[in-house]
């Protein structure tokens, strides 16, 4: 993701700074008292975040379209509703249910069967779908989080909850850089470090979705008057004094590396030497989300045309969404080199993006990184005109370690893609996830998609390679941005970086099954849509994905799942089925 950098600062007077103090201030006379807060108290606490949230959704929604540039009735309006309130309030009710386990039985109780053991001891968790209403809304999608090595069936569950696990916490103060794309980022930021972490927070607000930080004062209005939660604004002026603050216990960012090492060690040539010397200048612990180049891994398989049609939607959505703003934006493709259906799946995702209404590249920044990954490459196709112009770069040699499209994030509608020759899927798997793991930037989330009768054929050998990818989620025939949005998945980098080689970053959020040591999370979904896939024996009834940006009822699904969310009821069920199957 790019940096924090947009907006004009305020200027360097004393008032923000007096103002930043006491916030602070604040936040300390208190961290102690919601450390120790009974989990009664935060159930509540989270039924009333729920109930606030619901209210407020529709000027929510309101306010990010119109900084997005997105008419209210536009499908694409369903992004801003799924992945804005939607997600916060999924949340919010999933860690109800975690808080209540833990209030009847003095710890985070999973369902029974579970948990598993993969080979080689990896302990894995069945954590979505975990009640008919998803099995019902998102059928066919599931999701797993496989655990780090050291974690064993019989010590789970001391490697659950560890905060509640204290018995007279201290509490901290910590400081969260809010990023500027995806609006539930920074509430779901806050949620994690009040409610897993049991630290209150400053949330300094990103200025390019500033807009929003009302909205999340309103949101969490208990407990901004109870001292736990602040907000702040302003540009990199008000986050350098923040993070230096000797008030601020420990810092969560999302935003890119090269803001993270900014922070971490300064900016320019000392910076760069204090980096490669490992002396930061911040003594405090920095968890992260930084982004990645995603990949997008294509088997070869007995696709037809439907399949073709489809996944090149699917692929293009993984590109598209958020109009490309998003840290797991789908960046290179990499196709089977001659796998007859490769080119005609390419020409269908160049023309399912041509297809798409314009958009603003709202982001700051857009226009000139697509264009230097474009100067580099003069044959990319250029699918319309403008900031925003979609453009596909086709024919990339996977083994050149200097393809800048593999080391740099777009962040920008732009899609690169390669092929790997292999003689058979299982090889090619393989091949292409070594590619991944060794020669694109970043280790948030990777993408697999691949047929059903490839998925016979490769047997085991599918969870080897999941398991070789090196990346906080895999999403198998499903983008990892559905792993982003199903909050029992931890979200964050593949355990391992450093501050001196950050990566995708360090640390998880969301997780709100409160696992204390968790590697990655895998999800799946079906790969035919429904009704097709009933022909092919397949029992999963999700229809066109709400997430698709080819969904035309986008936006009516989105909303009503809102306030499904909010309120569930199998008397909304029947409308958002509707809608669903209108699409």
């Amino acid at each position: 993701m790019t940096a924090t950098q947009a907006g004009p600062a305020p200027a360097a007077t004393e008032a923000w700074r007096d103002a930043a103090n006491r916030d602070i201030a604040v936040l300390r006379d208190h961290a102690g008292e919601w450390a120790r807060l009974p989990i009664r108290r935060r159930i509540e606490l989270l039924e009333g975040l729920r109930d606030r949230t619901a209210a407020i959704a529709p000027r929510w929604v309101a306010l990010a379209l119109a900084a997005k540039g997105l008419r209210p009735d536009a499908p694409a309006a369903g992004e801003e509703w799924t992945a804005g309130p939607w997600a916060l309030l999924f949340a919010l009710n999933r860690l109800r249910e975690t808080l209540l386990s833990l209030e009847k039985h003095g710890r985070v109780r999973l369902r029974g069967g579970s948990v598993r053991t993969r080979e080689g001891g990896q302990v894995v968790v069945d954590v979505f779908p975990q009640s008919t209403y998803d099995r019902l809304l998102l059928s066919g999608v599931s999701a797993e989080v496989w655990m780090q090595p050291g974690v064993t069936v019989a010590n789970l569950a001391e490697n659950m909850a560890a905060f509640y696990r204290q018995d007279r916490p201290e509490g901290a103060v910590a400081l969260v850089l809010g990023a500027g794309n995806v609006a539930s980022i920074a509430p779901l930021d806050v949620l994690h470090k009040l409610y897993a972490e049991g630290q209150v927070c400053l949330l300094k607000m990103n200025p390019v979705n500033d807009y929003l930080g009302p909205v999340f004062e309103e949101v969490f209005a208990e407990l901004v008057a109870a001292g736990w939660l602040r907000t702040v604004y302003g540009g990199p002026e008000v986050g350098a004094f923040l993070v230096a603050h000797q008030g601020i216990d420990e810092i969560h960012m999302t935003g890119s590396d090269r803001t993270h090492d900014a922070i971490v060690f300064g900016a320019g040539p000392d910076g760069e030497e204090r980096k490669r010397s490992g002396r930061p200048l911040i003594a405090k612990r920095i968890t992260s989300e930084l982004g990645n180049v995603s990949p997008t891994i294509v088997v070869p398989g007995p696709w037809d045309d439907a399949d073709l049609r489809f996944q090149a939607a699917h692929i293009a959505t993984q590109k598209l969404h958020n109009g490309g703003f998003n840290c797991i934006a789908a960046q290179v493709l990499v196709l089977p080199g001659g796998w007859e259906p490769g080119p005609r799946l390419l020409d269908q995702v160049a023309a399912v993006m041509a297809a798409q209404p314009a958009r603003p590249a709202y982001y700051p920044g857009a226009a000139e990184r697509r264009r230097r990954l474009a100067e580099r490459h003069p044959d990319a196709l250029v699918l319309e005109a403008g900031d925003a112009a979609r453009t596909l770069i086709a024919g990339l040699d996977s083994a050149d370690a200097g393809e800048v499209c593999y080391s740099t994030e777009a962040f920008a509608s732009v899609l690169a893609a390669t092929t790997i020759a292999a003689p058979d899927p299982a090889t090619f798997l393989m091949d292409a996830v070594d590619f991944a793991n060794t020669r694109l930037s970043g280790t948030l989330g990777a993408n697999i998609i691949v047929h059903p009768a490839t998925i016979r054929e490769l047997g085991p050998r599918l969870e080897e390679a999941i398991a070789r990818l090196r990346y906080g989620c895999v999403g198998v025939n499903v983008w990892t941005g559905v792993g982003y949005l199903l909050a029992q998945t931890p979200w964050g980098a593949f355990p391992g970086h450093t501050l001196e080689n950050i990566g995708s970053g360090i640390g998880f959020v969301h997780n709100t099954l409160l696992f204390d040591r968790p590697q990655k999370s895998v999800v799946r979904a079906p790969f035919y849509p429904f009704p097709r896939g009933v022909r092919h024996g397949q029992v999963a009834m999700l229809p066109h994905p709400p997430w698709f940006v080819t969904n035309p009822r986008a936006d009516q699904i989105g909303r009503r799942l809102v306030e499904f969310e909010a309120d569930p009821s199998p008397l909304r069920l029947p409308g958002i089925f509707a809608q669903a199957l209108r699409a």
